[in-house]
């Protein structure tokens, strides 16, 4: 089935108008529980910031005009009674804006302009457009009339709270593009019209949904509005991100951290290989001393006081699976060095002296920041952990293999083959697994679904141990999907994060991990719910487990992803089937 971009349309409330390569969008929503009403640019250089607000007005008495927005891949309106403004992209940098029967004000979405914040206005002697400077992005935004556009200037060059901004109007409608640009650049010159312009951003996001989309898109109703949320929130290197990234979000939720990044790698990867193998290797391209991968990584940030699983062994495998072309050798030795490096930082920086098994400093190590597990200690060696770093092992032994390096090959073996055996001794209480002190060795338990994670392990596990866990996993499954916490417990929020709600990568990690295990009903049961969760409620950040509600960021790339992975899945089978 083709992917056509002219059926899919979304709610702006949810989905940020973005374009492939571009630092800004346009959206209502400004800030965590800040939503305007009127569209803003919104960029995401320095971080989350409204930079311009867009208001329509009405051309007989210059009042903001009651409008419905409308968006598609490649178009955005404002539809009023009569007229209507229309936008497009026709760059990462630069999108086209017209409007008939409407006007539209461009203004600083910061009021106050102070000597170190806001926005600054002026017009541009050079070549006549008009330009707003702003402090938090470091940035220029500006603003060029084409063809006979009528411009209201206000305020240009005040300062403090003087009222700024300009005005697009005419009596046969008027045309402008806006421009997010550095310090300077050519006066701009359009290299086509509005029409070819909008046909241009529709073929750009179509080529990319038919590569990421277009095999599930039958049977995946949602495909092209997931396509649309990666397509949309990549972003071209800039900054410290060093290669075209897969942002979580153009939302609040503006970075890439060093698990989310794996699961975009693996919906991307049969349809894009280049781009999937960027996502992969970015946090590694920040890998410190220590082989540790940072927390997260923005324009302008990169954290290391956290760090996130190692989940990446078994994200290598998987891609090795989706993936046309494997790295060529220098690649792969690359990446086995890189992946060595990660893993020892588990087992001498994170695996205190006397302890076979590796720990985390806080819940927000594990990606699970808040789960139960961490309740009576945060400092916690944990059975999620140890089955990762398992499989983690098993993946350089191959990796090793391929390599040519037999004796390495066999060492990690070794060394996963005595971690796994811990795992079991020393965690597993015959009904689920616990944690323990790194500090005294004392243990703890909880009812949280990161306690059950160790089936990750798959065919690797003891068939009693795996068939007690699918059942234990069972018990979390509501109508919709895995509760994070069990919907019994004490602890169990309906919006509380990782103690209740459901999330994408904990249930592709659980799906992959009971299919391998043998407990196929189950993982198809997990796929099957989690697939119609997003068809009906989009792809949020996370979802009430109770009732599909989704949470939070509404436009979450890995959750998009999870979808088209799982859906790809289940195509694959039903092919073979």
């Amino acid at each position: 089935m083709s992917v056509t971009s002219t059926g899919c349309t979304y709610s702006i409330d949810d989905i940020p108008f973005s374009f492939h390569g571009s630092w800004f969008n346009i959206s209502p929503v400004l800030a965590q529980h800040v939503r305007a009403a009127d569209l803003h640019l919104v960029s995401h250089k320095n971080g989350m910031h409204p930079v311009l607000r867009l208001v329509p007005l009405r051309p007989a008495n210059g009042e903001r005009a009651e409008t419905a927005w409308e968006a598609t891949p490649s178009r955005l309106a404002w539809i009023g009674d009569p007229g209507r403004v229309e936008m497009v992209y026709e760059g990462a940098d630069t999108v086209r804006v017209r409007g008939e029967g409407l006007d539209l004000l461009i203004s600083p979405a910061a009021e106050e302009l102070t000597p170190f914040s806001g926005t600054y206005f002026y017009r541009d002697p050079v070549d006549g457009s008009y330009q707003f400077t702003s402090y938090e992005t470091g940035r220029r935004y500006r603003v060029t009339p084409l063809g006979r556009s009528v411009v209201t200037q206000t305020g240009a060059e005040g300062l403090r709270a003087v009222t700024r901004g300009v005005t697009l109007s005419g009596p046969d409608g008027w045309e402008a593009v806006i421009e997010e640009i550095d310090s300077a650049r050519p006066p701009y010159a359009p290299a086509a019209d509005f029409p070819t312009a909008a046909a241009g951003s529709a073929l750009a996001f179509r080529e990319f949904a038919e590569a990421v989309a277009g095999d599930a898109a039958e049977d995946a109703p949602a495909a092209e509005l997931a396509a649309y949320v990666l397509w949309s929130a990549t972003v071209r290197p800039s900054g410290f991100v060093g290669r075209p990234a897969v942002l979580m979000s153009k939302h609040w939720m503006d970075k890439v951290w060093s698990w989310d990044h794996c699961f975009n790698a693996l919906a991307l990867a049969p349809g894009m290989p280049a781009l999937a193998w960027d996502q992969f290797r970015l946090p590694f391209d920040h890998q410190d001393e220590s082989g540790a991968l940072p927390d997260s990584i923005t324009h302008s940030e990169i954290l290391y006081n956290f760090v996130k699983p190692p989940i990446h062994g078994w994200t290598l495998r998987r891609l090795r699976e989706r993936i046309a072309r494997l790295p060529d050798e220098a690649e792969l030795a690359e990446t086995y060095g890189r992946l060595s490096r990660w893993t020892d930082f588990w087992l001498t920086a994170r695996r205190a002296p006397g302890r076979l098994l590796p720990h985390y400093h806080h819940g927000n190590d594990s990606g699970w920041d808040n789960a139960s597990t961490f309740d009576a200690r945060r400092v916690l060696i944990t059975a999620d952990l140890a089955a990762f770093t398992v499989l983690q092992l098993a993946e350089l032994s191959h990796l090793a293999h391929l390599l040519g390096r037999s004796e390495a090959a066999e060492a990690h073996l070794r060394t996963a083959g005595s971690l796994q055996d811990a795992l079991i001794e020393q965690l597993w209480t015959g009904e689920r697994f616990m944690g323990r002190s790194p500090h005294t060795g004392e243990q703890s338990t909880s009812s949280s679904l990161l306690d059950l994670m160790p089936i990750v392990l798959g065919e690797r596990l003891p068939r009693e141990v795996s068939d007690r866990l699918a059942e234990r996993i069972a018990g979390h499954l509501t109508p919709y999907g895995l509760a994070t916490e069990h919907p019994d417990s004490p602890h169990y929020e309906s919006d509380g994060y990782w103690r209740g709600p459901i999330w994408a990568p904990s249930t592709v990690l659980i799906e992959d991990g009971l299919r391998r295990a043998g407990h196929t009903g189950l993982a198809d049961e997990i796929s099957r719910r989690f697939r119609a969760l997003c068809e009906k409620f989009g792809f949020a950040e996370n979802f009430d487990a109770l009732t599909g509600a989704g949470l939070r960021d509404r436009a979450y790339t890995w959750t998009a992803s999870c979808y088209l992975l799982l859906a790809d899945d289940h195509r694959r089978r039903t092919a073979r089937a």
